[in-house]
């Protein structure tokens, strides 16, 4: 994204307190202009017209209408980007509903009180508005899930891959809703994934993925036996990994630690951990994402005989994390979303 240009900002929220906390955060940044605010999703509209806007920070649970009706009714009008604010305990189902009617990404609020709690959240807030600018709403996939494509049957084979292995950030709830319920129910391989998302929401969306797939998907816990069939979603706010016991058999790990990474869940620590289990059996997939979380996994999974896809730029609503293994030289393939499944199909037979 190109940093002279001034990111204009609506501010959605009800709580009069939040809404000055929320323009004071953003205004630390040199490069974003909160241009106004508004109480609910029907003042919102109105400013929107009024104010052209570059970005949209929503809050979920307002007064006349509420921000998924926003959500539905702007995107309707003319799609913006927008980065939903809320309290996990209050929105968690509601805030996957807002991603899937096209919102961007969503940040967790520490607190609804007025306290300076609050305030912790500045630098994510800043990056999550950035990133949101720089977002090519065409990408979004809004239409209704049974016009997409059907899951495709492969029959029994033989797989030569033992895994994959997927890594994703911003767009990645769009992104892995498009791909993980086309797999086949046959499907003769583990997948594993790291999805950069506030703590208190993998579940939830593992849970509502679980409905609308063909294979398992459920949030890993930690000793779980690595089985073909099953998605396991690592949990926020704990690292995911692999590990072949004594026993022979490989099975989950979580761990807090290492504390110091940006990201936790981290992609590089599933695929380095994945790289020395599975060697030349691995398949590791970036999708849509900003930064470079999964840089060094994919030398890892490279260093070990596997092989590395990633999202082409045509699909990707953020080409960050995908753009930097590629320009590395370290991405094998690079795939339209939509072929993806077809694509893995055919790895895990070579």
């Amino acid at each position: 994204m190109n940093q002279e240009k001034i990111i204009r900002v609506l501010v959605v929220d009800d709580s009069a307190y939040i809404r000055k906390v929320l323009v004071q955060m953003l205004q630390k940044s040199p490069f974003i202009e909160v241009v106004g605010t508004a109480t609910n999703g029907k003042e919102a509209l109105e400013k929107v017209e009024e104010l052209n806007p570059d970005v949209i920070t929503l809050d979920l649970i307002m007064p006349e209408m509420d921000g998924i009706s926003f959500i539905e009714k702007q995107m309707k009008k003319k799609p913006l980007p927008i980065v939903v604010c809320s309290i996990a305990s209050e929105t968690g189902e509601l805030a996957l509903k807002a991603l899937e009617l096209g919102a961007i990404d969503f940040i967790q609020k520490p607190t609804a009180l007025a306290t300076e709690k609050i305030f912790e959240i500045t630098e994510e807030l800043i990056n999550k508005v950035k990133t949101a600018a720089s977002v090519n709403l065409a990408k979004l996939d809004l239409k209704p899930r049974e016009k997409r494509l059907k899951p495709v049957d492969i029959g029994k084979i033989k797989p030569v891959k033992e895994a994959i292995v997927i890594g994703v950030s911003t767009g990645g709830p769009q992104a892995l809703k498009t791909v993980i319920p086309l797999l086949p129910k046959d499907f003769p391989v583990p997948v594993l994934v790291v999805l950069h998302m506030p703590e208190g929401y993998t579940k939830i969306f593992a849970e509502k993925l679980n409905e609308f797939s063909n294979l398992k998907v459920i949030e890993a816990q930690g000793d779980e036996l690595v089985t073909p069939g099953v998605v396991y979603m690592a949990k926020a706010g704990l690292h995911l990994s692999v590990e072949k016991r004594a026993d022979g058999n490989i099975y989950t790990k979580t761990d807090a630690k290492p504390l110091d990474l940006l990201y936790r869940p981290s992609v590089d620590i599933l695929f380095s951990s994945a790289a020395r289990v599975y060697k030349d059996k691995l398949i590791a997939v970036v999708l849509t994402g900003m930064g470079n979380d999964g840089l060094n996994g994919c030398r890892e999974v490279k260093n070990n005989g596997g092989i590395v896809i990633t999202e082409s730029e045509t699909t990707a609503i953020v080409y960050g994390m995908p753009k930097v293994i590629t320009d590395e030289g370290l991405s094998d393939k690079q795939v339209h979303l939509y072929e993806l499944v077809q694509t893995l199909i055919e790895e895990v037979k070579k």
